[in-house]
């Protein structure tokens, strides 16, 4: 593509970040809901108009461990100029130790009490030994991938590098790690197109499908039944995107593409949700694709705040900064420190 006016690309390092802050500050009340009900969706659809209506005191929405492994992440990429993933580790776990109530699930707490106490001397061991060594194949790794696409935006190759290294702090399953990847060339395609052109969603995934059919070789010798499972996944969502009409069919998405913590089964979905919400949605009042997106990935409930997170940056990537309501966005926890972690890594990126 032609060489993107650093405007529009700064508008979009800052969409992205501060899609997937949004995406799980307000995901987080619907998590572990069944797909909403009739009324749960009218609730979250006056939510979101309340928010982005006039500016009204109220207590802010905190983050939960998506937003703050998101902001570790994205400051050890800062300061340190590189992935070092010794001063990531050291990172992880002192957000965790100084705020430990942030939802963090128990396992990945295991891994960074095992990292605390072998003084970060052997940093992939404790990952390593989770579910009796095949490790976690969750999407704890996807969830804060974002700022290592907005780190290596231009170079693919390093792009795919980092993104491995760093989710084997906390996932060494192979499904684990290729949904972190998945999310990462996600938001690098959304980072690269432009957003004043009409997206076409087919293109869209099958650039995913032919990307994930180099990536999804199982060279480690898992035996995987199926052992390109996200490229069977993109291609079922094509059939998804291709059913005509505004209906939602959130029982057949959930179904089909799934809304759980298994990386399998929410990164898929989230991409689904961005490329879905470029149409008009039955319930989902708003003339605004990015709102939308995270309005429809939080109406599927299962694990809402980072399937909301990981859509939320795939469409900030997209869509920029432009779309974000600034009502909203005052609302969510951090969000002035995001916009400013996306302008460093922005000046990181383009330097």
């Amino acid at each position: 593509m032609a060489k993107m006016d650093l405007s529009l690309l700064k508008s979009k390092f800052r969409g992205s970040l501060l899609g997937a802050l949004i995406g799980d500050c307000l995901g987080s009340s619907y998590e572990n809901e069944e797909i909403l009900t009739t009324g749960m969706k009218l609730i979250l659809q006056r939510s979101f108009d309340k928010l982005e209506g006039p500016m009204f005191k109220a207590p802010v929405i905190q983050f939960t461990d998506d937003s703050a492994m998101t902001y570790s992440m994205a400051k050890s990429l800062i300061d340190t100029g590189e992935l070092d993933i010794i001063d990531l580790a050291k990172r992880f776990v002192k957000s965790y130790y100084q705020e430990p109530n942030r939802g963090y699930g128990p396992l990945v707490v295991t891994v960074f009490q095992k990292l605390r106490g072998n003084k970060f001397m052997d940093i992939l061991s404790p990952a390593k030994e989770q579910f009796n060594g095949q490790g976690s194949w969750g999407n704890g790794a996807a969830m804060r991938v974002a700022p290592i696409t907005l780190f290596c935006y231009q170079n693919y190759d390093k792009l795919l590098d980092i993104v491995r290294k760093a989710s084997q702090l906390t996932h060494t399953h192979k499904v684990g790690v290729d949904g972190a990847i998945l999310q990462a060339v996600a938001v690098q395609q959304s980072l690269l197109l432009n957003p004043n052109e009409e997206l076409n969603a087919i293109n869209f995934i099958d650039d995913l499908i032919h990307k994930m059919n180099q990536i999804e070789i199982d060279d480690d010798g898992l035996g995987l039944s199926e052992p390109q499972p996200y490229k069977v996944q993109l291609s079922v969502m094509k059939s998804l995107i291709l059913e005509e009409g505004e209906e939602s069919h959130e029982e057949k998405v959930v179904q089909i593409l799934g809304n759980s913590v298994s990386a399998l089964y929410s990164v898929p979905t989230a991409i689904f949700c961005f490329l879905r919400a470029q149409k008009p949605i039955t319930g989902i009042q708003t003339e605004n694709p990015f709102r939308r997106a995270i309005q429809y990935a939080i109406s599927l409930g299962g694990d809402a705040d980072t399937i909301g997170s990981m859509t939320g940056a795939i469409a900030g990537a997209f869509y920029g900064e432009e779309k974000i309501n600034p009502n909203l966005l005052q609302h969510c926890e951090a969000s002035d420190e995001f916009r400013n972690l996306a302008d460093q890594l922005f000046n990181a990126a383009t330097a």
